[in-house]
């Protein structure tokens, strides 16, 4: 939509007195306000100095010709629409000025057609100034509405990592207090009652330190984490005994939390089953955990020992919450879990897409 009649400022360079009446009369009585400049200097300062809405700008005049007062003009902090005006023989000064950055340009002739199409040029120029302002108006609030969704999110990912820290901290205390009942006990089965439920826990609050020290609070690297699960199911076995060893090989697998958590717990069941019943006390073996992705994303969970073997109970011996539990997270994750009869020991396979 136009500017109201009146409202519209035009300022018209050109040295020929005559042509410019002519101009400024045909534009007022089109409702323009229209300022007129005999010259390309006195033209850039009035374009300087006020606000103009359009600006016509003859190519012939003496001292500077259009093209130079042209690359002036497009100098200006705020340069209107550049109307450029020439000789109807002299086109190439004209497409060369519409590669300057004029926004149109009109042939002077002598027909009597010049004053309608320069007011037809100078209407297109204000649509066309008008879109572009809009345009304008609207990449910047675009990019206004990006940079508050980015500090919307940042402000998240603080929130939920400082939610992560606390709940890591909580299970941690939890731990804690389990370890210390553990202690006090003096019935050995309930000791290691609450010591297996202490591993429990620290399986899922790896899980939650993991993500408050990353940067990506969605998913979970597995390799790192099984590494620090691994590696506490290896400082407890050898709290136990110095002959057991429990060896980690995992690709660098991402998956979301909710699929961390339960594979954690499924492999501190089956360790720590291993661990307890694979081999005869005393006698050294060792627990591996191996974590693979083929190229069809399935990823295969394999916990295998060199032991004694095991029944179709899973885990085979315990008081059956580690079987329970191991199923359960299985089913969490829409996963197979199948004992591998081929291989001398037990070696228990959980198979997930990514």
């Amino acid at each position: 939509m136009l500017l109201a009649a009146g409202t519209v400022r035009v300022l018209y360079v050109d040295d020929d007195p005559g042509i410019a009446r002519l101009v400024q009369k045909h534009l007022e009585r089109a409702g323009y306000t229209v300022s007129v400049a005999a010259d390309g200097t006195a033209g850039i300062a009035l374009a300087a100095s006020e606000q103009f809405d359009v600006v016509a700008l003859d190519h012939y005049m003496p001292g500077r010709d259009g093209l130079d007062v042209l690359r002036e003009l497009r100098e200006l902090p705020e340069v209107p629409p550049v109307i450029f005006v020439t000789a109807a023989e002299e086109t190439r000064i004209a497409i060369t000025a519409l590669r300057e950055g004029a926004a149109d340009y009109v042939l002077k002739d002598v027909q009597g057609v010049f004053l309608e199409s320069l007011s037809t040029a100078i209407h297109r120029a204000l649509d066309q100034e008008r879109l572009r302002r809009e345009k304008v108006a609207a990449e910047q609030e675009l990019r206004a509405s990006l940079d508050r969704l980015e500090t919307l999110a940042a402000q998240q990912a603080i929130m939920l990592r400082e939610v992560d820290h606390r709940v890591g901290n909580s299970l941690q205390l939890i731990t804690s207090l389990l370890g210390l009942q553990a202690a006090k006990l003096t019935d050995p089965a309930a000791r290691a009652i609450l010591r297996t439920a202490a591993k429990r826990v620290e399986a899922v609050s790896l899980v939650h330190r993991r993500l408050y020290t990353s940067d990506d609070l969605e998913f979970v690297r597995m390799d790192q984490y099984l590494a620090g699960l691994v590696g506490e199911l290896r400082r407890a076995a050898t709290a136990d005994t110095v002959e057991q060893c429990v060896e980690l090989r995992a690709a660098p697998v991402r998956l979301e939390t909710d699929k961390a958590v339960p594979i954690g717990l499924i492999v501190n069941e089956l360790v720590t089953n291993a661990l307890k019943y694979a081999y005869p006390p005393g006698e050294p073996g060792t627990v591996r955990v191996c974590l693979e992705q083929d190229d069809a994303g399935i990823i295969a969970l394999i916990v295998e020992d060199d032991g004694a073997g095991m029944s179709d109970q899973i885990p085979a011996k315990g008081g059956g919450l580690g079987s329970m539990i191991v199923r359960s997270m299985a089913e969490t994750l829409h996963a197979t879990v199948e004992l591998d009869r081929s291989h001398k020991g037990t070696r228990t396979i959980v198979r997930l897409t990514s």
